[in-house]
């Protein structure tokens, strides 16, 4: 590492960075349920909240089968001991209960998506307000780069998802990004780790957030696709992710300590 860092460019001050990080950089061990728990409670605290509506997942250990909420529990009161973990007909293999009937289009989506782990659907107020304009979410702030790019657009409302039909479209409509606002409905982030997909959850609603008080003074202006996919990439590595899961697990551990019972 180079002790005269005046004299580096900005790509290689970038590699110095991210060498650093994987050096510094750690996030909390928790279990699988536990993480899954957290992202549920850490979603409630920070506006996601829709009663019942919305399904958090995320695989299981054996193929084909993944953990979610039991149907008739808010997200604020999901714990890693009363998840259930389902097959893709969503047939309860552990846990009491059953499963919300829209999470079957999980399954389309984790079967089109090997690269997939984890699954956020929510209907945050900011992201379906902005869903009911039909209008795509713009990523034209540097906070939100880490979407840039990476989040696909379905204009037309199929109705309650809990069909096949729906779970084809979805799935086609996210094509290989991170993330998908559907119109008249809400968000949908489908990444490679729980911690990933719970930032970029709260990422994508801080962005509809801001798009809606933005359009509302006057244009919004596009930002330099060049540095935007330069921030996206800056912001989204693993290591980020995982400190970044860790400081909301953090705040929301404060209330919410039985969460990893």
């Amino acid at each position: 590492m180079s002790n005269d860092t005046f004299n580096l460019n900005k790509d290689e001050l970038i590699l110095q960075s991210f060498v650093q990080m994987e050096q510094h950089l750690r996030g909390v061990e928790y279990t699988l349920a536990q993480k899954l728990a957290l992202t549920c409670r850490i979603l409630f605290d920070n506006g996601h909240d829709s009663g019942l509506a919305g399904q958090i997942t995320a695989r299981g250990e054996t193929p084909g089968t993944y953990l979610t909420q039991r149907l008739g529990y808010g997200f604020d009161e999901i714990c890693a001991s009363n998840l259930l973990l389902v097959n893709e007909d969503l047939e309860v293999l552990q846990g009491d209960g059953m499963a919300n009937p829209a999470n079957r289009f999980h399954s389309w989506l984790y079967r089109a998506r090997p690269d997939v782990r984890c699954i956020i659907h929510t209907h945050a107020v900011h992201t379906a307000a902005l869903s009911m304009l039909e209008v795509p979410l713009e990523i034209s702030h540097m906070d939100n780069c880490v979407l840039y790019d990476d989040v696909a657009f379905l204009p037309r409302w199929p109705g309650v998802p809990v069909g096949n039909e729906e779970g084809e479209l979805i799935s086609a409509a996210i094509g290989d990004k991170r993330a998908l606002l559907l119109a008249h409905h809400g968000l949908l982030i489908a990444c490679s780790s729980i911690e990933e997909a719970c930032l970029l959850a709260l990422a994508f609603e801080r962005a509809a957030r801001m798009q809606l008080l933005a359009a509302a003074a006057g244009h919004i202006q596009p930002i330099d696709p060049d540095l935007g996919r330069e921030a996206h990439d800056w912001i989204l590595r693993g290591q980020r992710s995982a400190v970044g899961f860790a400081y909301y697990a953090r705040r929301s551990l404060r209330r919410n300590a039985e969460c990893l019972e």
